[in-house]
């Protein structure tokens, strides 16, 4: 094998990489957002025994909702670990195309389309989870006394 054939290929697994690195940074972001919904909904977890009446129907439903938080988080995060994975492979094929000789140019696109289909799919998983959390955290007008001049 050539230098500059070694050289272009590490050249191409690094734009890869950068995609990991992406992927890292909203991983991270997913997982702060997750540890704060457990906090909540242990809080929540104990309090359901001490309530009654309209009180408990309304922390019922904020568990529903909290527990819909949990899963939509949990299932953007396996599909951005997912997601890693596939780039790690593409990395990988590119090194094996290169080194053995043989052309895997369509299992190597094949593979990070894949890797940027489930990246999408995550993304969109965590605009649903942000606008849910956005539309159970709106402020009751009546708290805002809109009709006061301030």
């Amino acid at each position: 094998m050539d230098k500059p054939l070694i050289v272009q290929t590490i050249q191409l697994a690094l734009t890869p990489v950068f995609m990991l690195v992406a992927i890292g940074n909203i991983m991270n972001i997913l997982s702060t957002r997750l540890a704060r919904i457990v906090d909540r909904s242990r809080i929540l977890q104990q309090r359901h025994a001490e309530t009654e009446g309209p009180e408990h129907d309304a922390l019922v439903r904020e568990l529903r909702f909290v527990a819909r938080r949990i899963h939509l988080i949990g299932r953007a995060i396996l599909w951005l670990v997912i997601a890693s994975l596939c780039v790690g492979v593409t990395v990988v094929l590119l090194f094996i195309e290169d080194f053995a000789g043989i052309d895997l140019k369509p299992i190597v696109g094949t593979v990070f389309v894949a890797a940027v289909a489930l990246l999408i799919g995550a993304l969109l998983l965590f605009l649903r989870e942000t606008r849910e959390a956005t539309a159970a955290l709106r402020i009751p007008e009546t708290y805002l006394e809109l009709e006061r001049k301030l």
